[in-house]
């Protein structure tokens, strides 16, 4: 050696090359639901679907604005479905897909864990 210092760099095997896949599909995951109001639109259509004043109501605090971008953002990623029902009067309702459906429980996992580990606003 001639005085100088080396770094190692860690050698990744089968499992490190999963976590780092697994981390990075987690930071997209949370990129996405992590947008403000995203998860609770979503949580809020758990149940059966609603039309757009239905979720207004239900989600307290969000703009008029703010509910139309996340329900768009929503279906842009296939997790819900805009839905027209002819009139009179017009009614537009939104319902979760499959895509949708399939990420209820890990929502409602994390529910449980904020109710639990998360102190409330008093």
């Amino acid at each position: 050696m001639d005085g100088m210092a080396t770094t190692r760099q860690p050698n990744l095997d089968a499992a490190g090359e999963a976590c780092v896949r697994g981390d990075a599909a987690l930071a997209r995951a949370f990129e996405f639901l992590g947008k403000r109001w995203n998860g609770v639109v979503l949580g809020s259509l758990r149940d059966a679907p609603a039309g757009f004043r239905e979720l207004s109501r239900a989600i307290g605090g969000i703009s008029d604005s703010v509910l139309s971008d996340r329900l768009s953002d929503l279906a842009g990623a296939g997790l819900i479905v805009r839905t027209v029902c002819e009139g009179p009067p017009l009614a537009v309702s939104y319902a979760l897909t499959d895509r949708g459906k399939a990420l209820m429980p890990a929502l409602e996992q994390i529910s449980l864990w904020a109710q639990e580990h998360l102190l409330q606003d008093e």
